[in-house]
């Protein structure tokens, strides 16, 4: 296939930025996107070009890295992957292909096609775990029983990869499928539910403060979520946010 490409390129978070035109030839359908790119840095870097900047790292769909915001959609058009799963094959020959970062505020661009998702680090440490007791008196985590029905959710809810296709997707760029996976998964768990109060208020709390904004339930970041997490889980920490704040 011969490609046209669009990419977005910014020296750094002062540079205003703008888009870019590429040609790309020979490009095989069973590329994944992000070997596409490699092929493209490997031209430039042999014509004496700055390459292309974008984020990777296990080019499996685990990390959530790669993340890109490909012709209007978090990922691109496929659905259920990631951009490194994403394959060529879901475009034709001649197409022009527009890529560009994922755009909120809370994530501001770096170079090129990576943004700084930090924010959810800090979300994260702000109430995204448990503490153990580690006096010599624990009990073994499996020995807790826990209703399969529950457990099945709260892995359904840990499946986030924290990619931020759900930011990137929302008209508001919300976090609040993100903040709310998070949550889930430890408070539909007895050993989650020790700190829950303080969890959930003290996440939400913090994604406020880093910039994001409200969920209008548009549902646009359940249908670009690589790993499908459910709106459930939105209903679910806005239920454990109404019950800490009355206590």
């Amino acid at each position: 296939m011969n490609l046209k490409l669009k990419i977005w390129r910014q020296k750094d978070a002062r540079d205003k930025g703008r888009m870019v035109d590429y040609n790309i030839n020979n490009v095989s359908p069973d590329m994944s996107f992000l070997e596409m790119l490699d092929v493209l840095n490997e031209e430039l870097n042999n014509k004496g070009e700055e390459p292309v900047a974008f984020d990777h790292d296990c080019r499996e769909g685990i990390c959530g890295m790669c993340s890109l915001f490909i012709n209007g959609e978090a990922h691109g058009p496929d659905r259920g992957v990631t951009t490194c799963q994403l394959h060529m094959r879901k475009f034709k020959d001649g197409d022009t292909i527009y890529i560009e970062p994922f755009r909120a505020k809370a994530f501001p661009v770096i170079k090129d096609l990576v943004v700084d998702r930090s924010a959810f680090d800090r979300i994260q440490q702000a109430g995204g775990y448990i503490s153990i007791n580690t006096s010599g008196n624990t009990q073994d985590a499996n020995a807790i029983p826990i209703k399969k029905h529950n457990a099945d959710m709260a892995f359904d809810a840990a499946t986030c990869i924290g990619c931020g296709a759900c930011v990137a997707s929302c008209k508001n760029a919300s976090a609040m499928l993100f903040v709310s996976a998070k949550v889930s998964q430890l408070a539909l768990l007895p050993q989650g539910r020790v700190e829950a109060t303080e969890r959930v208020l003290n996440m939400v709390a913090k994604m406020d403060e880093e910039g994001f904004g409200a969920c209008t339930n548009t549902g646009a970041c359940e249908v670009e979520c690589p790993k499908g997490i459910s709106l459930e889980n939105i209903a679910r920490m806005n239920r454990e946010y109404l019950f800490a704040s009355m206590k």
